[in-house]
């Protein structure tokens, strides 16, 4: 692999360019057609030989900190180097380690990771950050039979770890360079970890955020100083317009996560969890851009290769857990924003090459489980974690249970800027996180007593805690409803009993369109001809409703829409469309021109059950007899 020069002295290092790709939306057909198979191995890491060329030969910069040079840093993102992937192009099964594709570990590698070992060890982060508590979480131990410990970052000035980094990456900066001032893009917690540091350094700082971004952040950037500049949709956008602004002001650009001076301020945290607990085992951290979890790693594994460090992402965001896979760098074409603070497209250079050589593996894990996590934490603690901020504990759970880990685990809270308006979904999924409710769709004869046998059948000891139905002119009666759950082995009973007395049932617990959308929705099919269901990813702010409407009415006749806000920077909203088969590819078309992400949902059985064609006489298209919810 070529090697790059690092740019400037002071520890300013040139981000590898990666090029920002045009986001293209596909429609459930292509979408499963890009599907690969799922990757099982538990075994070993795959060890794939390099063949490189040896680095040209350049001195590199002294960096302020160790009195080192830092080694020359391959670049990964060359153009034409990095893959496309969607998320769905590697599932894993729960608890499962996606495999790492290791290069030949080379002289110049080594003398990296020692260059790394002394900048954390001289890193300048206590001028702002703590040293965050590690704390037994008894509660979650008893539950879950994990002896988790909780690395308490949340707790940090700024509610996140994201300080220490930028903290270690300005304080290098010449008194020339913060003279001229510094920027950043980020909506979240960088954006507030630069504020704070530029408070403390005394320099003017220049914070971009997306025109998406909740006004909350927003104020909590002002508030600490900062001249907020909202620009672009979304995070590429204005990640260009801050570098661009950067060159014509001569300001200094602190990257979030791609910076060797931002890895070492967040090393930090592993030698803190080191000292705190000698006898960890695990260490579990969230992954976005790759940051955090290649600073841990570069402390943890210097110090304690015995330890095992564990990268956990979204299954929505897995960036970096397909980019160890192939052994390149991989750009997502799209993202799942739940967990806004790790919901990252492409990871960095620095990063990537830190965790291709020390990690131990990626694993996923879904929105409902870090909800459950999220919940789990209020009970143990009564903080409220941010979704990112409990991605690792997630992951810390799922993982003991299902290899039955039995010395001490850490798992990182990373943050805890939550929005409040996120509560309610949070709430909403944790039951089914934890598996204590479970949402199951039946179809029902329509007619009188049915409903009272259907009941009955489910059993007098069991507890609905939410129940839909609306009568139809078909034959069938479709409800949807929720149940508690104290033992999944009941839950199976009561499907299979209803099945077995010619009740069609399915579990739809899992399924997104159902939890998000269909769920919240009253009424049923109307016999609305070519209906489809596309979900579609609107900007929240002013006028972005009114781009989709412009683009698609009033040639198509919208049939259904829901939508509720959750706080996040992307609204999902459920639309039917009427569209013949013959304008399929116009309503496409016009779809892309709106450049939101969108996804057609009309395949999924939910909707086919409760909207669609599943419902007798509610359309023209006829599914196959084994697309139909039949009893096993």
């Amino acid at each position: 692999m070529a090697a790059a020069t690092c740019a400037a002295p002071c520890g300013v290092y040139a981000a590898a360019g990666a090029s920002h790709r045009s986001l293209r939306n596909r429609d459930g057909a292509s979408s499963r057609a890009r599907v690969a198979s799922r990757v099982r191995s538990r075994g070993p890491v795959t060890v794939r030989a390099a063949i490189t060329d040896p680095p040209s030969k350049v001195t590199p910069p002294t960096v302020q900190g160790p009195a080192v040079t830092l080694p020359q840093i391959p670049i990964h993102s060359t153009a034409g180097d990095i893959m496309d992937v969607f998320p769905e192009d590697m599932i894993l099964e729960p608890g499962e380690l996606g495999t790492v594709s290791r290069g030949v570990m080379r002289a110049e590698d080594a003398e990296r990771l020692n260059w790394y070992l002394r900048a954390i060890l001289t890193a300048n982060v206590y001028d702002v950050a703590v040293v965050s508590p590690l704390e037994a979480a008894p509660k979650i131990t008893e539950k879950y039979g994990v002896k988790i410990h909780l690395k308490r970052e949340d707790l940090q000035p700024v509610f996140s770890f994201k300080l220490r980094g930028a903290y270690n990456r300005m304080a290098q900066i010449s008194e020339e360079a913060l003279a001229k001032g510094v920027i950043c893009s980020s909506a979240g917690n960088h954006a507030q970890g630069v504020a704070l540091a530029a408070k403390q350094l005394g320099c003017d700082a220049v914070i971009c955020m997306p025109v998406t971004t909740p006004g909350i952040k927003v104020e909590a950037v002002r508030r600490l100083g900062a001249t907020v500049a909202l620009e672009g949709e979304n995070y590429d956008a204005c990640q260009a317009y801050a570098k661009r602004r950067a060159e014509e002001e001569g300001r200094t650009f602190v990257p979030p996560f791609d910076d060797p001076l931002v890895v070492a301020g967040q090393g930090t945290v592993g030698m803190e969890v080191v000292r705190q607990l000698p006898s960890v085992e695990y260490v579990f951290v969230p992954v976005g851009g790759g940051g955090l979890i290649s600073g841990i790693a570069a402390y943890i594994k210097s110090i304690r290769p015995d330890v095992k460090v564990i990268g956990v992402e979204p299954e929505g965001a897995n960036a970096m857990l397909q980019s160890l896979h192939h052994g390149k760098i991989c750009r997502l074409n799209k993202v799942d924003g739940f967990a806004d603070g790790v919901a990252v497209r492409q990871v960095g250079d620095v990063c990537f090459d830190l965790c291709q050589q020390l990690v131990d593996g990626v694993m996923t894990v879904k929105t409902d489980e870090i909800c459950a996590a999220i919940k789990d934490v209020f009970n143990e603690t009564r903080s409220i974690l941010e979704p990112a901020g409990a991605v690792a504990v997630a992951g810390a759970k799922l993982y003991g249970q299902v290899h039955g880990i039995e010395g001490d685990v850490v798992a990182i809270t990373s943050g805890a800027n939550m929005n409040f308006d996120r509560l309610r979904v949070v709430s909403q999924l944790a039951d089914g996180g934890l598996k204590k409710e479970a949402t199951l769709l039946s179809v029902i004869p329509e007619r009188n007593g049915s409903f009272k046998h259907f009941v009955e059948l489910v059993g007098a000891d069991v507890n609905f805690t939410e129940f839909k139905y609306r009568v139809t002119e078909s034959a069938d009666a479709v409800v949807l409803y929720s149940v508690g759950v104290d033992d999944e082995k009941e839950l199976e009973n009561c499907i299979n009993n209803l099945r077995e007395n010619g009740i069609n049932t399915e579990n739809l617990t899992e399924d997104e369109a159902t939890q998000m959308h269909l769920r919240h929705m009253v009424g049923g099919s109307t016999g609305v001809s070519n209906e489809r269901c596309y979900k579609v990813e609107v900007p929240e702010r002013t006028g972005a409703l009114d781009t989709f409407l412009d683009a698609v009415s009033p040639k198509f006749q919208i049939t259904m829409t829901h939508y509720r806000s959750d706080g996040s920077a992307q609204g999902k909203v459920l639309f039917g469309i009427k569209v013949p088969e013959a304008e399929r590819e116009a309503l496409t078309q016009a779809l892309n021109s709106t450049e939101m992400q969108w996804e057609d949902m009309t395949d999924s059985m939910a909707f086919k059950l409760l909207y669609g064609c599943e419902r007798s006489g509610a359309c023209e298209v006829n599914f196959g007899a084994d697309e139909k919810l039949t009893p096993p």
